[in-house]
């Protein structure tokens, strides 16, 4: 896990240098920010957001997760899913997107649970994992309405 760690890191560091060695304009400081809204309970689709999204975190994209409705659950502490295989030359054989998650996490990503997920839910803030959060409708809106930042939903 450690391995992947450092390669993303070194992915993304790459891809930085990248840029601004190619003359990127005035933004190339502006970091590249994307939004991810996870809202299936799919396994493979939940495990397919979290590649996807660890891909573009590898490639120098600060991210933010919005989990909601069943995708919620892969923010509550203790909450295990089964592990789906991953492809051929993938460093690990199985993967669960909770774990991949976490990885996320680590490495900079925010995950927030939707505002009503928690009140239609038999958790409390007090059971999701440590670094998840509660995400406000407006600071969330705000992000979707930025032509700068894409959306990408699950």
């Amino acid at each position: 896990m450690l391995c992947v760690s450092l390669a993303a890191a070194a992915v993304g560091l790459s891809g930085a240098a990248l840029a601004d060695s190619h003359g990127a304009d005035d933004h190339a400081h502006d970091a590249d920010k994307a939004l991810v809204i996870l809202t299936s309970d799919s396994l493979q689709t939940q495990g397919m957001a979290m590649i996807l999204s660890n891909a573009m975190q590898q490639q120098g994209t600060e991210l933010q997760i919005l989990l909601c409705d069943a995708a919620g659950d892969l923010a509550v502490e203790g909450y295990s899913s089964e592990g789906i295989n991953t492809p051929p030359g993938h460093p690990m054989e199985q993967v669960t997107p909770e774990g991949i998650m976490q990885m996320l996490m680590g490495e900079g990503a925010s995950v927030d649970v939707c505002a009503i997920y928690l009140p239609n839910s038999d958790h409390g803030e007090d059971d999701l994992r440590e670094g998840v959060g509660v995400a406000a409708p407006g600071p969330m809106a705000e992000m979707m309405r930025d032509p700068k930042i894409p959306v990408y939903s699950f």
